[in-house]
């Protein structure tokens, strides 16, 4: 083994590493390996950009504004009502809403797709009386399945064709993914509509408007007409477990408590996190005279001084805090913007759950951070977090992908807000077309460019960039939504994991580790060989973005069919079906990351419909491959 493949080989391990842990966001573990590469002299400096000029990665960019214009002009909402049924049994219901999902796949986003269906399902699920997740959960893993069957569908597709045509052998056609795909998505629908939907489990839950949400972790105000003033905890402990609920700390003249004493005495303005679903929170508020903080009216402050509303509250490890003066709980700031921060009328108030998407802007940032109150007049009532338990203030808890957000606020305040930070409504919504003729027109484009790609009139990047070029001209997207509209994320992570894997090739790497599973798993014969690839990839995307998988898995699929002698295309084949079925757990693809809080999912339920799925895609995909594409 030489030193630049001991060096790439070292390099790409710590990327999956760093990928698998999940610390870092992938953009930035990809952009660490490329300059990793850079420094070392493994991809020359002058070249180290070259990735983000590459057709595939204009080709998503590309995608992805396309599939907004759909979105934005409600020409998706359009065809789910026209296709879907008004009434229908559960099983014909969820194949509807699954099939419409892979359908749409195919040809815009498949987080786009999800994130548009996702109300849809919630109301069949309660209309069918389903916990969400026995309809969210099809949903996303038949839009994963749609991706899968044109070049268009999903990035693996558009980087495995890349990577093709850099070896000489040119790219793949709009529908050379579609024999095999299309098999594997319909065998895999079939599967879980007839029998997967099943093997989620059942969250017992009769209220629907719970939309399937864990317990909210939010908090409350005693005031002076509560009940509980002058009680011990524990007693209103008691209290609270008759409504399914349970503190978990407590804040007091801005200390926070993470285990507060059970017979302290309870006083007029103290705050109890608790954690209880939202059927729960009503009875919480009405039985025991408490109120939502958010909720709580400011107090205006004479002096116009900052006090600690959102000041960070000190910690205590144990015993009481230290006496201190009792302060204003609203920021001045507040004061100041008294008349921008004034409430409608309670009949222009609305509590909406909004669940913050994989790519939304608000990750990693808090309520305090993003000022929800005095920018945007929306309160945060409280927050679901699947998996995991947080005593963390409300207002300075950072938001993660797949979280439950109860907002209040006006209807369109809350309606932009979502639109704006990346995040989905879990209620009805009303589509509002921005135009006569818009939903139309941005078909009609979409239909176009997929014609211009498929016929080979152009590339498909050129086509692509045509289309986006034409929804500008028409007005159908504006320049702003168009910059909005690309996840700069993952343009970031193909961008720099293009010329990693270039490396891998160009040094012999990718040969030595083809050489490897050849020897020790294939032992030599083809069909092994391939199986390995596909089975490799798959386990690869359910811990790592599917992208930088396939970006991976390219060179040692190449190397690995030249080393046998064989046709290279199923195995390039194989790695862009393996690529894109992340079944396994929340984290292998965005749409399994969206439905974790709607879901009431944890990190072990997705492989009890996952793994049948992931035995089907294997069993489906080896003899299309071989029949397809022979070796």
């Amino acid at each position: 083994m030489s030193h630049d493949q001991m060096m790439i080989i070292a390099i790409l391990a710590a990327t999956m590493g760093m990928f698998i842990w999940g610390k870092w966001r992938h953009d930035m573990v990809a952009a660490g390996a490329l300059l990793a590469c850079v420094f070392t002299g493994l991809v020359p400096g002058a070249e180290a950009f070259a990735g983000f000029g590459h057709p595939a990665v204009i080709t998503v960019a590309c995608v992805l504004v396309l599939s907004y214009g759909l979105q934005s002009t409600g020409a998706v909402d359009e065809l789910a009502r026209r296709v879907l049924p008004a009434s229908a049994g559960k099983t014909v219901s969820i194949a509807a809403l699954t099939g419409l999902g892979a359908l749409l796949s195919g040809f815009m986003n498949n987080v786009g797709a999800m994130a548009l269906l996702m109300p849809v399902a919630v109301q069949v699920a309660a209309k069918q009386g389903l916990s969400p997740g026995k309809v969210l959960m099809p949903l996303s893993f038949g839009s994963i399945l749609g991706g899968t069957m044109t070049l268009i569908g999903t990035p693996p597709n558009l980087i495995v064709s890349g990577f093709r045509d850099e070896t000489g052998l040119g790219g793949y056609r709009m529908f050379d993914f579609a024999p095999v795909g299309s098999s594997v998505t319909l065998l895999g629908v079939a599967f879980i509509v007839l029998i997967g939907w099943r093997l989620v489990p059942n969250r017992k839950q009769s209220d629907m408007d719970d939309f399937g949400t864990a317990a909210y972790t939010t908090e409350v105000r005693i005031t002076k007409e509560s009940k509980a003033i002058g009680k011990p905890l524990r007693e209103v402990e008691r209290m609270l477990d008759e409504a399914d609920a349970l503190i978990v700390g407590m804040v007091r003249s801005g200390f926070r408590l993470s285990a507060p004493y059970p017979g302290r005495i309870l006083q007029d303005g103290d705050i109890l996190m608790i954690q209880a679903v939202p059927k729960s929170l009503s009875t919480v508020l009405t039985g025991i005279g408490l109120k939502l903080e958010e909720n709580v009216p400011p107090k205006p402050k004479n002096d116009g001084k900052d006090n600690d509303r959102d000041k960070k509250p000190k910690e205590e490890k144990r015993g009481d805090p230290k006496t201190s003066k009792e302060q204003n709980l609203d920021k001045s700031k507040e004061k100041a913007n008294a008349k921008e921060d004034q409430a409608p009328s309670s009949s222009e108030i609305i509590v909406q759950e909004l669940v913050v998407m994989p790519s939304a802007i608000l990750i990693g940032r808090s309520a305090r951070d993003l000022e929800l109150r005095t920018r945007f007049n929306i309160n945060l009532l409280a927050i679901s977090r699947r998996g995991h338990r947080s005593i963390k203030r409300l207002r300075s808890t950072s938001f993660l992908a797949g979280d439950v957000l109860l907002m209040q606020g006006a209807p369109e305040v809350l309606s932009g807000f979502a639109a704006e930070f990346g995040c989905v409504p879990l209620a009805e919504r009303n589509i509002r077309v921005p135009g006569k003729g818009q939903a139309l027109k941005a078909t009609l484009v979409m239909a176009a460019a997929v014609a211009v790609a498929a016929m080979g009139l152009a590339p498909v990047a050129i086509a692509f960039a045509a289309g986006v070029l034409a929804l500008m001209a028409l007005r159908v997207v504006s320049l702003r939504s168009v910059y909005q509209a690309v996840d700069w994320p993952v343009i970031i992570l193909l961008g720099a994991m293009l010329p990693v894997a270039g490396a891998m090739a160009s040094t012999g790497a990718a040969n030595l580790i083809a050489r490897f599973l050849l020897d020790s798993v294939a032992q030599g014969h083809a069909v092994f060989g391939l199986a390995v690839i596909l089975v490799a990839t798959m386990l690869m995307t359910d811990f790592m973005n599917n992208a930088a998988t396939a970006a991976v898995m390219c060179p040692i699929a190449l190397s690995t069919a030249s080393q046998l002698g064989v046709n290279s295309d199923p195995f390039f084949m194989a790695v862009a079906i393996g690529a894109s079925c992340a079944f396994l757990t929340p984290i292998g693809h965005q749409n399994n990351t969206l439905i974790l809080g709607p879901g009431g999912f944890h990190f072990g339920v997705y492989w009890r419909m996952g793994l049948p799925t992931d035995l089907l895609v294997v069993a489906t995909g080896l003899p299309m491959l071989l029949w397809v594409w022979p070796l």
